[in-house]
């Protein structure tokens, strides 16, 4: 990745972060966005090589459009796009504060798609590959009651993905998606403490009744989604693009 730039969305936190730094390690060098700097100052405090820290809510068009031409100007065009901004959790209309259905989608489909059509004005020349790679989730393939607002938005990535790739291949720009399944992520967690408290257990035996789900029997680290990342943006996966990779131990199986 000498030599090139790379934007990553959610670096400050859990997957996007784990994939920042495995990605300045590999050479390139690295726009973090998310929306907080506390958390994209640390990611970059942690990483190797040239950095640029745009605190960034996807949600606005124009912001984003804003840090992807200010990313450009400091680090130079841009070779490839990870997407792995989002939020989570259930949106039931029974939930303190509402139903959050119309904040998921907004931010996990319009705040995806609004990335990818401003970093499209700011990628570099070809003939090298350029790439956007889509973090979506397990829940975009199976059901889940009471996380329609997540599903339905991490199901749309996947179309998104689709129709992106076969609109950008006469560009040879790559296009793919990742669907994890649990992480040791903080985002995990939550989701393993409301269900014990609903089920009124442990969150260890919490933990247990979920990775009976998972073939392998554990989570996935973050530090392994960035390995995938880091292989579809090598010359290794040259001509994968409109692909989603089930990256969840088995569970999809």
């Amino acid at each position: 990745m000498t030599g090139k730039h790379v934007v990553v969305t959610g670096a400050g936190t859990g997957i996007g972060r784990a994939i920042a730094l495995r990605l300045a390690r590999e050479g390139a060098s690295v726009t973090l966005l998310a929306r907080g700097r506390e958390p994209l100052e640390a990611t970059a405090a942690a990483a190797t090589g040239p950095t640029r820290v745009e605190p960034c809510d996807i949600r606005d068009r124009a912001e984003v459009e804003g840090a992807m031409e200010r990313a450009a100007r400091s680090l130079g065009p841009i070779h490839a796009l990870v997407a792995a901004s989002g939020i989570g959790g259930p949106n039931g209309d029974s939930d303190e504060g509402g139903d959050r259905f119309d904040d998921l989608v907004r931010t996990n489909v319009n705040g995806t798609y609004y990335c990818v059509r401003a970093v499209l004005r700011h990628l570099a020349p070809g003939p090298d590959a350029r790439h956007i790679v889509v973090i979506s989730s397990i829940l975009a393939r199976i059901a889940v009651a009471g996380y329609t607002g997540y599903s339905a938005s991490k199901a749309g990535l996947l179309g998104l993905v689709r129709s992106f790739a076969a609109e950008l291949a006469p560009a040879e720009v790559q296009v793919n998606a990742i669907c994890p399944g649990w992480v040791d992520t903080d985002m995990a967690w939550q989701g393993l403490a409301a269900a014990a408290s609903a089920g009124g257990v442990t969150r260890e035996d919490a933990y247990h009744d979920a990775m009976l789900q998972v073939p392998l029997r554990r989570m996935s680290q973050p530090e392994d989604i960035a390995g995938t990342v880091a292989w579809l943006l090598s010359p290794d996966a040259r001509g994968v693009t409109g692909q989603t990779i089930d990256q969840n131990g088995g569970a999809w199986v």
